[in-house]
């Protein structure tokens, strides 16, 4: 059974845009799509460390602010590159508000 941790509400992250999440392991940005989506993933681009969460949102990808690398906000891979990734955490939305999953936050650390 999974444990959700409730980090903020869903009208606090802006359409297409992102918050970073501070965790014990390191940050996370939390991106909503234009759709409402949620997506959590680790805040460095595997290039050169780019803050993801100052990227541009398109679609369920963020493009990283330092070298326009396209990265999945679904899978945490990078488009159009033979290697590079970034770890995802599993998001969702409920009653309005965003959720982590606590279970993932303590078993896997966030680069």
């Amino acid at each position: 059974m999974t444990d959700w941790i409730d980090i903020a509400a869903l009208e606090d992250v802006p359409q297409r845009g992102a918050r970073v999440v501070k965790t014990r392991f390191g940050c996370l940005a939390v991106f909503r799509t234009a759709e409402d989506e949620v997506y959590a993933i680790e805040n460095s681009c595997p290039h050169k460390k780019g803050p993801l969460a100052e990227g541009i949102v398109h679609g369920k990808f963020v493009t990283c602010p330092l070298h326009n690398w396209v990265i999945s906000l679904e899978t945490g891979l990078v488009q159009g590159a033979d290697e590079g990734e970034v770890i995802t955490c599993p998001a969702r939305v409920e009653d309005g508000r965003i959720l982590l999953d606590s279970t993932f936050l303590t078993e896997r650390a966030v680069a």
